[in-house]
């Protein structure tokens, strides 16, 4: 079997695989969202947590439920961290310098898992698991959370009762990701993925050196980081490491882990608005998205483009040779569409257009299919503003899932479009502006700036991948990069909330002959096209300035 060919076999494969749980399991989350009775399990954590949960949570409730919930985790991730060493199992390890653990305990609670740190020789097996692992249920759990609230949002008539934050995260962690979880860890386990609290391992090598061999609770981590589209890798290597993805069917498995619950959730959107042609719209535009980005990162590494691929006759640096070309270009595509930031290769290292590509697939904004929950209500957002577009070319005010688009909804918006460019843009220009900077990058010049404009779009975007070519341990970066996850994730949350609040206080308005349907292919086209538009905009400037700059050399 040539290589093309298996391929396209895995791309199949996977849609296959995807589209076998998008009834399923979309069906099941939007049960899950549903009021119904609390288990046992959930009412004991209630207690504990001083909820009651037949109470109902207003918009600003519910804003305040989540941040509070998040910030009381950044600080909780950040003491674990800076005091491991006199934790159990730290591996002898100390705590992290302040800087890096703010970076890291931002990066983990803000669903990115950016890390400027090596796993195996910074972190032991209790901050890991109650540190880390922790943040990539809850995390998860929560932008699934807010995503519930925004559908409550335009289903509600004249009210401003979006649910409840508190049954809605421990619903999903023990319904949805806890069983999958487990069932995913077993799976990775029987492929080969490694699961102890071994001590590490120092072996004699064939030259007469000393190497060492961490072990760790990988498997369950791995799936979680994967399955809640985190990307925070137990081993530096991430999922190009051995112990966390020893083969090609281990690479196929994380790869549709990563796609799962965001490719299902536009199925959960359709039976909770009991509209499936809506969610069959949604899902069309982000398989587009996802599909085009898939090709062209392929296409992009395959066609060897740039003088050393051209003599080595294959672009083959910083791909993981067990897999190739094709499962590392397809894993770059689902994990910067994906806000995951898992990698099985180094996006450094790909073409100039494959590199432009997977960080244009970030700076789309998380919707090509986006994180869990993150993906979807960003999907909206724009839809909203597809909605809003069309109405001025007809001059009628636009109607979105029977609701009003006004001016207030409109600066909600505005605004949520707008934060992540000015993280981005705001972030990279004062980071090339100091002195200092130069001596971070691995790479001057054209490269260089591709380089810095990479990690602030991965932060930003709540991805975490890297181009790592970049040394980011410094304090400005560590702290910069930091407040722009923070920023990029939870300013929105707060904006899409606000906007489910206000049309949960508005009326419905009855569908006339002049309502623009939502769901047709002429829809999808405006909303697909107004993505790439939005972006080109707003980012062809500094794309040309890096790597369309860099594949015209």
């Amino acid at each position: 079997m040539t290589a093309d060919l298996a391929g396209v076999l895995t791309i199949v494969a996977l849609i296959g695989f995807l589209a076998l749980c998008y009834v399923p399991l979309g069906d099941y989350l939007a049960a899950v969202l549903t009021p119904t009775r609390h288990s046992r399990a959930e009412r004991v954590t209630y207690r504990l947590l001083g909820v009651n949960p037949d109470n109902q949570q207003s918009t600003a409730s519910y804003v305040l439920a989540t941040i509070g919930f998040s910030l009381a985790g950044l600080v909780i991730l950040f003491l674990i961290l800076v005091g491991q060493g006199a934790l159990p199992f730290s591996r002898g390890l100390p705590g992290m310098p302040w800087d890096m653990a703010f970076n890291t305990a931002a990066s983990f609670v803000g669903n990115t898992n950016w890390q400027s740190y090596a796993g195996e020789s910074t972190l032991g097996y209790t901050a890991q698991m109650a540190g880390l692992a922790v943040q990539n249920f809850v995390s998860a759990a929560t932008g699934i959370a807010v995503f519930a609230a925004v559908v409550r949002g335009f289903l509600a008539l004249r009210t401003d009762v979006l649910g409840n934050f508190w049954v809605d995260l421990i619903r999903i962690c023990y319904r949805l990701l806890l069983p999958i979880s487990v069932i995913g860890a077993v799976i990775l386990l029987a492929s080969g993925v490694i699961q102890n609290f071994a001590p590490d391992l120092v072996i004699t090598t064939v030259a007469g050196g000393q190497q060492t061999i961490p072990g760790g609770p990988v498997a369950s981590q791995e799936v979680i980081k994967l399955l809640g589209t985190n990307g925070g890798g137990f081993f530096n290597a991430n999922s190009a490491h051995p112990f966390e993805s020893p083969n090609g069917f281990s690479n196929l498995f994380e790869i549709f882990l990563i796609l799962v619950i965001p490719f299902c959730l536009p199925r959960t959107l359709g039976t909770m608005l009991k509209n499936q042609k809506q969610g069959l719209a949604v899902l069309a535009a982000m398989a587009i998205l996802w599909l085009t980005a898939t090709a062209l990162t392929v296409w992009s590494e395959l066609s060897r483009l740039g003088a050393a691929p051209q003599l080595a006759g294959a672009a083959m640096e910083g791909k993981e040779v067990r897999f190739g070309v094709w499962a590392t270009g397809i894993f770059a595509a689902a994990t910067t569409g994906t806000s995951t930031g898992a990698v099985n290769g180094m996006h450094d290292s790909f073409t100039a257009p494959g590199g432009g590509v997977v960080l244009l697939n970030m700076l789309l904004g998380e919707v090509s299919p986006g994180g869990v929950g993150s993906g979807i209500y960003s999907m909206l957002v724009m839809a909203v503003l597809a909605t809003f577009i069309a109405g001025l070319m007809v001059g009628r005010t636009p109607e979105f899932l029977g609701k009003k688009i006004g001016a207030r909804e409109m600066t909600y918006v505005a605004l949520y479009v707008l934060i992540m460019p000015v993280c981005v843009l705001v972030g990279t220009a004062v980071a090339i502006a100091l002195p200092d900077t130069p001596d971070a990058m691995a790479n001057s010049g054209i490269h260089g700036f591709s380089e810095v404009v990479y990690a602030y779009a991965s932060a930003a975007n709540n991805n975490g991948s890297a181009f790592a070519g970049i040394t980011v341990t410094s304090t400005f970066f560590q702290v910069t990069l930091g407040l722009a996850i923070l920023i990029g994730r939870f300013v929105p949350m707060v904006l899409i909330l606000a906007l489910a609040g206000s049309v949960a206080r508005a009326g419905i308005v009855p569908k006339t002959s002049g309502t623009l349907p939502t769901h047709t292919p002429l829809f999808i086209g405006l909303l697909v096209g107004e993505v790439l538009l939005v972006t080109g905009l707003t980012f062809f400037p500094t794309l040309a300035l890096g790597p369309i700059a860099e594949a015209l050399l």
